[in-house]
């Protein structure tokens, strides 16, 4: 038998624990091989696939506005954005087409711009870039029809996210056009009407309660909402501006302001009083210049003026002078709960409906009001309540409606700015309190008025011909606040027929906060308003 050398042993030893190490490694290799393919094959396929797709949002054509006359209010710009990233942060910034063009992950929307700005801004409000959706206006409560429904598209990306082909396409579908019941001349004249001052304007036609111009004052410009700008800080700067304005611009005074009427409120007494039987068409009462119960005095302000009075009035005479004493009087013989059921009636201490958010309902006090926040019912609070004032709380869109109401024969129409059916109800006066009002409403705008500024109206076209358009009206001066002496500037009147197909009869009422008197102050802006827009074809 040979026997082995130890050297030789060694090396033949250490030859076979390497093959078996060899061996063990290669199995493991296997081992792992086996492993990654039978149980996590799947998992590295999906996540493969979805590394090389990509799924983006086609954004739908947002619906076009239109004024009644097909005046387009809004328009669709394309707009070229593109995400900019940094620790960890992505926002959108806007490039250049040319940019656009050079890089593979921007994309082109579609910006909402608004036409007339601020002219519009309340009644049409803006659509935010950042999530599409309407904010304020028609935009908000017409936003499902306007936005329409967004497309999809599936595209295959290479390993930098480059787009190479497009796997399949949803095309989007377009929103719905609308067409409002706004006259763009109009908003015009009445937004220029309102620079520079607090208040609001309302203009309706008062057969139907369509809506021809809606303005609410200070303005802001919903263009600043809408698009993202170059100069990003200095945007962000004037949106923060708008929205911590004082004055809140945003804020839609015509329909969610709400305000003492003063002595536009005498129509509803006025109704009152004929409804119940306590005064008549024959019903005549003496303007003393002051009443006084108790220690508190109640004075009519003409007396409160110059000491001077009206001598005896019927109602006629006292809506045409605005007598104070004779509504005192005429509350009193009335009551307070006819005089409140009459408010309702007409619409007051609810919200008319008109088809724009943050419509405000107003207060219309009631002695359960009264003694369940501050104390029982005098008196005094019913003089009060019978001219518009003490915690009477309206709308300038409800002195619209009960304006129109005189004029239309006795109905509440639902404000609409959207072209569509009307929603009138009668309220049931007879015609006697109809014509009764109306005519004391005329001779208010009638030289002996208390409407001077629409006395004798006339206005010449663009062609030179001279129209005259007679008006019934009512002003009023409420007070508010303290001191007693600061008083919000009221204006509401009707046209006593049409000029034309393209100027129906309209119900206009117009308010300037803390202006002052409303015959003085906000009657020289409804006939500044009104030249303007009679001129115009």
């Amino acid at each position: 038998m040979d026997y082995l050398s130890e050297d030789t042993f060694n090396s033949r030893f250490r030859l076979v624990v390497l093959g078996l190490l060899i061996l063990a490694g290669l199995f493991i290799v296997f081992a792992r091989v086996v492993v990654l393919a039978g149980f996590s094959g799947s998992y590295y396929r999906e996540l493969s696939s979805g590394n090389r797709t990509r799924q983006t949002e086609i954004p739908a054509n947002r619906g076009i506005i239109f004024d009644r006359y097909d005046k387009p209010l809004v328009a669709n710009l394309p707009v070229f954005v593109r995400q900019k990233c940094s620790s960890g942060k992505c926002d959108r910034e806007i490039i250049t087409k040319e940019e656009a063009l050079l890089d593979s992950n921007s994309e082109a929307i579609a910006a909402r711009h608004y036409l007339y700005g601020p002219v519009l801004a309340h009644v049409l409000g803006y659509v935010s870039l950042a999530d599409r959706v309407g904010v304020g206006g028609v935009e908000e409560i017409y936003n499902r029809e306007l936005a329409g429904t967004p497309g999809k598209e599936l595209f295959e990306v290479d390993a930098t996210g480059k787009k190479l082909r497009s796997l399949g396409k949803l095309d989007q579908i377009s929103g719905e056009d609308l067409h409002l019941t706004i006259d763009l001349n109009l908003q015009q004249a009445l937004y220029e009407g309102l620079k520079g001052v607090s208040g609001a304007a309302v203009v309706t036609i008062p057969a139907t309660g369509e809506v021809l111009a809606l303005v609410s004052a200070p303005p802001y410009d919903p263009n600043l909402f809408t698009v993202l700008s170059a100069d990003q800080e200095n945007r962000e700067k004037d949106i923060e501006n708008v929205l911590h304005n004082p004055a809140q611009p945003i804020f839609d005074r015509a329909i969610g302001g709400t305000f003492p009427p003063g002595s536009t409120f005498k129509v509803i007494t006025a109704s009152a009083g004929m409804e119940s039987g306590a005064i008549t068409a024959a019903t005549r009462i003496e303007d003393t210049g002051i009443l006084v119960i108790g220690p508190f005095k109640f004075a009519n302000w003409k007396w409160l003026r110059g000491g001077g009075t009206e001598g005896v009035l019927d109602l006629v005479g006292a809506i045409r002078r605005s007598n104070d004493i004779f509504f005192y009087k005429v509350g009193e013989m009335t009551g307070l709960d006819k005089i409140v059921d009459m408010a309702k009636r007409f619409g007051l201490g609810a919200k008319l409906g008109i088809d724009l958010p943050g419509e405000a309902t107003g207060l219309v006090p009631d002695k359960a009001w009264r003694e369940k926040y501050a104390r029982e019912w005098y008196l005094g609070d019913t003089y009060h309540l019978a001219i518009g004032q003490g915690d009477l709380l309206v709308t300038p869109l409800q002195v619209n409606a009960w304006t129109a109401a005189m004029a239309n024969g006795g109905k509440v129409c639902r404000p609409h700015v959207l072209a569509g059916p009307n929603d009138c109800r009668d309220l049931g006066l007879k015609k006697e309190t109809v014509d009764l009002i109306k005519k004391g409403m005329g001779e208010a705008c009638s030289p002996g008025g208390t409407g001077w500024p629409l006395f004798n109206y006339r206005v010449k076209t663009a062609e030179g011909k001279e129209i005259v358009v007679s008006f019934s009206c009512k002003t009023g001066t409420a007070e508010f606040g303290d001191p007693k002496d600061r008083t919000h500037a009221w204006f509401t009147a009707f046209s006593q027929g049409a000029v034309s197909s393209t100027k129906p009869q309209i119900a206009i009422t117009l308010l300037i906060e803390g202006g002052g008197e409303g015959s003085d102050v906000a009657g020289p802006v409804v006939k500044k308003v009104l030249d303007k827009w009679y001129s115009r074809d």
